[in-house]
């Protein structure tokens, strides 16, 4: 039996007016895989910021016991000298600088107070070899995609000699394939010695990798799980308090005539005048609709809504939008939203909302004409709205004066579809929607979604889950390098027909 590197107990942390942790328990084995899963809310992280010191002793009651001794970080320092490293989801690195200054950042490589570049770049060499990225270390971190600067937090990890490295969902953000490279890292790191605690949604990555889970649910500590005893359904059961006999709600599709079409759509890169990153789009969406696009990272989804959306992305653009077999304007967001258009974005925290704002500000803010008089804001009015649209997709806050950044995941997606819920659009455009979200909150926007297409609005889903894709929608497109490159009912779809459409072009492009 391993022993004991951590134990944290009776922790239990309060904020004004809510208690986040109540009597929490948590031991964690020398050289473990631990994962820790709880619906979002459940003080997962919460948790985690008291172990590395972001709440600092003083702030919290219980004990902290690492390697045989109690501990009272007062920082994120203390503990990072200790061993003790946390990624957090929103990566802690700075673009423009290199990925050398970047892993040695705050713990730089200096001799009598000059930074000694040479020593900085083979540390950083040695430090990405070991993380399995064959990168230039003076290549600027903004010119790497997410997969690989989720490496990079990883190298820089490794360099402040990690002891126990907490990961708050790693794959929240990466590919299947970058997400696979990942967990088979982390068990390169358990062969090693190195201790890992995951925080993570997807519970068919824990079972994986991990060689016990904790639940955490409202707070408090439900269950600790062994290898033996680890199975999806279980985990979910105890997250949710109940048994989640299907992941997706049912629906009777009741599909109409064509509200939405995009027609022969182009798009060049915004930075790269001559790259062109749509290709000759052309879809359509039905009243009452979901219509999904599947489709690797990289392949051009999140550039084409987003180019769609007041050409929010990318230059010229070319291309026709109909709505209602109307030709409209989508060349401005306001234009686009007056046209009956939302966009909610796969990147809710830095787009889709103002996090130092309260609830109430959120949800009215892409129609404050709904809540105002000769343009002057009805208070009353948007207290309403804010109420009624909080109920209806089940926002769990104090109130609507509650700061939205200080929700959890889950809500704030909540308020985001609230927010483009109350522009009332025809036409829904939903980019990743669950992503980074737990599976009881997910059954809850899919919920959401299944009213809206209920009430005839034209739904467009853009996930990286297939299982995602092939469980809410009505038809797939295939998207790859730009192009539309399949299109299948998702009656007949599977994950190997939507790779197949991918390869295929793949081979054709080549």
């Amino acid at each position: 039996m391993s022993k004991t590197i951590l134990e944290m107990r009776s922790i239990t942390k309060t904020f004004p007016g809510v208690k986040a942790l109540s009597d929490v328990n948590l031991d964690v084995r020398e050289g473990e895989i631990h994962a820790i899963c709880g619906e979002n809310g459940a003080g997962k992280s919460t948790l985690m910021k008291v172990l590395s010191g972001v709440y600092p002793a003083g702030s919290y009651d219980g004990q902290i016991v690492y390697q045989g001794e109690e501990q009272h970080f007062k920082s994120i320092r203390d503990s990072e000298h200790k061993g003790i490293v946390i990624i957090h989801q929103e990566l802690a690195l700075v673009p423009l600088l290199s990925i050398a200054e970047n892993i040695f950042l705050g713990n730089e490589q200096a001799r009598n107070g000059v930074i000694d570049w040479d020593e900085t770049r083979d540390g950083a060499r040695k430090l990405l070899s070991m993380v399995g990225l064959n990168e230039d270390p003076d290549t600027l971190v903004t010119n790497i995609g997410v997969g690989k600067q989720q490496l990079v937090e990883i190298a820089k990890a490794l360099s402040k000699q990690v002891k126990l490295l907490i990961l708050d969902e790693p794959t929240a953000s990466l590919s299947e394939k970058d997400s696979q490279a990942l967990l088979e890292l982390l068990l390169e790191f358990k062969k090693q010695g190195i201790t890992s605690i995951i925080i993570s949604h997807k519970l068919n990555e824990i079972s994986r990798v991990a060689d016990r889970v904790t639940v955490i649910r409202d707070g408090r500590t439900i269950e600790t799980m062994d290898t033996n005893q680890i199975t999806e359904d279980r985990i979910i059961t105890s997250m949710v308090g109940r048994s989640l006999e299907d992941r997706y709600p049912s629906r009777d599709a009741n599909v109409g005539e064509v509200v939405f079409e995009v027609r022969n759509w182009n798009v060049f890169h915004p930075q790269h005048r001559e790259r062109q990153v749509i290709r000759d789009v052309s879809i359509n969406i039905r009243k009452g609709e979901v219509v999904g696009i599947a489709g690797l990272m990289g392949s051009g989804r999140t550039e084409f809504a987003m180019s769609i959306f007041g050409k929010a992305y990318g230059q010229k653009i070319s291309g026709e939008v109909h709505l209602n077999g109307q030709k409209v304007d989508t060349s401005t967001v306001d234009k686009a939203i007056r046209n009956g258009i939302a966009y909610a974005t796969e990147d809710r925290k830095t787009y889709g909302l103002n996090l130092i704002d309260h609830i109430k500000h959120n949800i009215t803010l892409a129609n404050l004409f709904g809540v105002s008089k000769a343009g002057v804001i009805d208070d009353l009015a948007e207290l309403d709205a804010a109420n009624d649209y909080r109920k209806k997709t089940n926002i769990r806050s104090s109130s609507v004066y509650q700061v939205t950044g200080n929700l959890s995941g889950g809500n704030q997606q909540k308020v985001v579809l609230s927010k483009w819920l109350f522009a009332n659009p025809d036409v829904l455009i939903l980019d990743e929607p669950t992503r980074g979200i737990d599976v009881g909150a997910k059954y809850e926007i899919y919920t959401i979604i299944n009213q809206l297409a209920a009430q005839g609005k034209a739904i467009l889903v853009i996930s990286s889950e297939m299982p995602e894709l092939l469980g809410i929608t009505d038809r797939l497109y295939v998207m790859n390098e730009g192009r539309i490159v399949g299109e299948m009912p998702t009656s007949e779809a599977s994950q190997e027909k939507i790779m197949r459409s991918i390869v295929r072009a793949e081979g054709k492009a080549s």
